[in-house]
């Protein structure tokens, strides 16, 4: 994977399969600490101690689709590349919470890419999950929740094109406003 967004929406489809209906997405950059952290958590079926301990071995699956699983295991790498570290906590019947974090300013780590682009494919592929969207960047922050727009929509589905459409300059808007213009 080219950019750290796809292991996002590897994981937060993981989520999905799991049968989680609260996704919450994570990012912060902080530049004094030299620091990128990513968190994804889900409520979904979760994992025993003993599915959690292998998720990392890319031999180890529990999907019956394929034999192997690459998506924790290259964001586990890709975290440990930079200096950063990997965590997953996991209960069954509670649910998953995955975080990296990685040295925002070193060499090996791969751009965050399009976190706009990510969230609507999520969104839209799962439009009856509650999506919640938290991005720091030295202190300035904002979250979008898929919750509210629902609210605001009165019915309409969020994956229609133009609530998509809406959804996506939204989060390049905000994500513009607090990195400086530099989104």
């Amino acid at each position: 994977m080219q950019e750290l967004s796809l292991n996002i929406l590897d994981i937060a489809q993981n989520s999905v399969r799991a049968g989680a209906d609260v996704i919450e997405i994570s990012v912060e950059e902080d530049h004094a600490l030299d620091r990128l952290i990513i968190q994804i958590k889900d409520n979904g079926c979760g994992m025993t101690e003993e599915q959690a301990a292998h998720v990392t071995d890319p031999f180890f699956t529990t999907r019956t689709t394929r034999k192997v699983g690459l998506g924790v295991p290259f964001f586990k790498m890709a975290a440990e590349m930079t200096g950063g570290d990997f965590s997953i906590r996991s209960r069954v019947g509670e649910g998953t919470v995955v975080r990296a974090s990685f040295g925002l300013s070193h060499i090996d780590r791969m751009p965050l890419g399009d976190m706009a682009d990510t969230m609507c494919c999520l969104i839209g592929c799962s439009p009856e999950i509650d999506f919640v969207y938290r991005h720091r960047v030295d202190g300035r922050s904002f979250t979008v929740e898929t919750r509210q727009f629902r609210e605001v929509l009165e019915g309409v589905p969020l994956n229609t094109p133009q609530v998509m459409q809406f959804v996506r300059e939204y989060i390049g808007d905000q994500l513009e406003n607090i990195s400086g213009g530099k989104a």
